[in-house]
């Protein structure tokens, strides 16, 4: 007997004048209509026992997850292809070559605007390298260390200079010397091979000199050779008779030469910076196109999920044309954009997978696929906590409930084995020239193909494992939902009985009350009569005193007698 039964009776037991049958049949029609709700809920559960349903979806979950993933590793990859085969790098030193990382061997190899790489390599090429690929030192007539040059090192800056006299035993020198230049990480960085030679065969920088001068001097600079004696201790003034005023003459040649020079290399880091600064801002907006790209193709693919799912419904549907096709897809526009925050994050996941991949490399696609794994571990365990916990479970049977926690586990297992099949199909299929073929926005045909028959595969292997677990509790389960049915039905049908019942009391404690009402009414009127007969009964006794003589009023008493006491018999009879 349920709580409204019980109300129900607890009520009969009283005076019945005190019952508030209209609430009572309120209370009774709500809870008709619950267990109603209830019933229609019993009759789906019957439905999905041994439904593969289940299963399908968080395959497919799992399959869009990975496919979603592989849109952004595409487009990371594709912005790598694109990046001269290198990694998303923002930084200052990734772009713009400084001369300190330059002689350090430290090269903005990011800078698509400037090889600094081949310039560094050609660099290199100029000197002497030890079996370990160190740069061969030696010192010189001021005991500074320089690197040893190779063989035909100067030759490129010799083509072309303007030669001396042979009449006057003249070369024509370079101020600063083409060993110099060779040395100097500064210019070797900032200014092109052309540019080097450009100058040093320029005009500032050459002066005819005497031959023997010339050769004394070397590669020094032209005050290190005037202040410097040789191992004899003597200076060049003292070998060549240099005067003073051709010293002089030197030296400010010397010091024209190299401001110069100087200027002109810091022209080229000048422009070091600048195209550090373009290749820098070329390369943000390659990644962010690369990004805004991943993220419409994935909203588009959220879209496209949604468009599926209802049509996939419209072909189960009864009712199949093309009024409700449209609707169907409209119903499925309708969805996503109720949903577009849900899209949004999704998308933005796809966002970070692209600039991770852009960053790390393919590599991150890997810690993905192991986060899609982990996480639908993580889920299964979750959904079998939450099955023990919940108590509606609580008198299941306890190997109905390890069967029930082996389907979930089971469901985590196929959904986690498609990512490990697809990944080894891939592998396989991309052995064959023809599936390594990459398709626009979406990755090779190895990757596609691997991502929908490892899911496909996968999910036909679980969903057998499922249905012979069905198979052993899906019998339990349909006696225990049908037997719940029953019992709701008996107490739907014990709820329209009792529901009756107070209506039909109703309509008798209407009609018994109508009665009363009446015969109360019908006592008062009797009361009233009554009152009047007595009081005209006094008033001809009254009378009678007055008027004994006269035979007319004597005549009329004996009618009013008679009258009176018909009244009082009729008052007898309405009582």
């Amino acid at each position: 007997m349920n709580q409204t039964e019980n109300d129900f009776q607890e009520w009969a037991d009283k005076d019945i004048q005190g019952i508030d049958f209209d609430a009572l049949e309120s209370k009774l029609e709500l809870d008709l209509e619950e267990q109603m709700d209830n019933l229609k809920d019993l009759e789906l559960d019957h439905e999905k026992i041994g439904s593969p349903d289940s299963i399908g979806d968080t395959v497919m979950n799992v399959v869009w997850d990975q496919f979603v993933n592989q849109i952004g590793i595409v487009a990371g990859e594709d912005f790598i292809k694109e990046n001269q085969g290198l990694t998303l790098d923002l930084r200052d030193e990734a772009h713009i070559q400084t001369t300190e990382n330059f002689a350090n061997g430290k090269i903005a190899k990011h800078n698509t605007k400037i090889n600094y790489q081949k310039r560094y390599d050609d660099w290199q090429a100029n000197f002497q390298h030890d079996k370990n690929g160190n740069v061969i030192t030696h010192n010189t007539r001021t005991g500074k260390q320089e690197a040893t040059l190779v063989t035909g090192a100067r030759a490129p800056f010799d083509e072309g200079r303007p030669t001396g006299s042979v009449e006057k035993n003249t070369d024509m020198d370079h101020i600063v010397s083409a060993g110099e230049i060779i040395r100097d990480p500064a210019a070797n960085a900032h200014l092109s091979k052309e540019e080097q030679i450009a100058f040093a065969n320029s005009d500032v920088n050459l002066n005819e000199m005497d031959a023997g001068q010339n050769r004394s001097k070397g590669d020094l600079s032209m005050t290190d050779w005037l202040d410097n004696p040789n191992s004899k201790g003597q200076k060049p003034n003292e070998i060549f008779d240099i005067s003073d005023e051709q010293d002089k003459k030197y030296r400010e040649k010397d010091a024209a030469a190299r401001a110069e020079y100087e200027n002109q290399k810091k022209e080229g880091e000048k422009r070091s910076v600048e195209a550090g600064k373009q290749s820098q801002k070329e390369e943000a907006f390659r990644i962010g196109g690369k990004a805004l790209r991943s993220v419409i193709m994935g909203l588009l693919a959220s879209l496209i999920k949604d468009i599926i799912r209802k049509l996939i419904a419209w072909l189960r549907s009864t009712e199949k044309n093309l009024n409700t096709f449209i609707d169907s897809i409209k119903t499925a526009i309708k969805v996503f954009i109720s949903n577009i925050k849900e899209k949004l994050l999704n998308a933005g996941n796809t966002l970070v997978t692209t600039i991770a991949t852009a960053i790390f490399g393919p590599v991150i696609g890997m810690i993905k696929k192991a986060w899609i794994f982990l996480k639908q571990g993580y889920k299964s365990v979750k959904q079998a906590v939450l099955f023990l916990k919940d108590p509606a479970n609580k008198n299941i049977s306890f190997s109905v409930k390890m069967m029930e926690i082996g389907k979930i586990v089971i469901t985590g297992l196929t959904a986690s084995g498609s990512i490990v099949l697809s990944e080894v199909i891939e592998k396989g299929l991309m052995a064959i020239p023809v599936f390594a073929i990459e398709i626009p926005l979406i990755g090779s045909l190895a990757s596609i193909i691997g991502i929908f028959m490892g899911a496909l595969v996968s999910g036909l292997i679980g969903a057998l494992a499922l249905n012979l677990i069905d198979k052993l509790i899906s019998k339990k389960l349909k006696k225990i939902n049908e037997e719940q049915q029953r019992n709701n039905r008996n107490t739907i049908l014990s709820q329209q009985g009792t529901l009756m019942k107070v209506k039909e009391e109703g309509v008798e404690s209407t009609i018994s009350s109508t009665i009363a009402n009446m015969k109360e009414r019908h006592r008062e009127a009797a009361d009233a009569i009554k009152h009047a007969a007595e009081h005209i009964m006094q008033n001809s006794k009254h009378a009678d005193t007055e008027v004994s003589q006269s035979t007319e009023i004597a005549e009329e008493k004996s009618e009013n007698d008679s009258s009176l006491n018909q009244l009082f018999s009729d008052i007898n009879d309405i009582k």
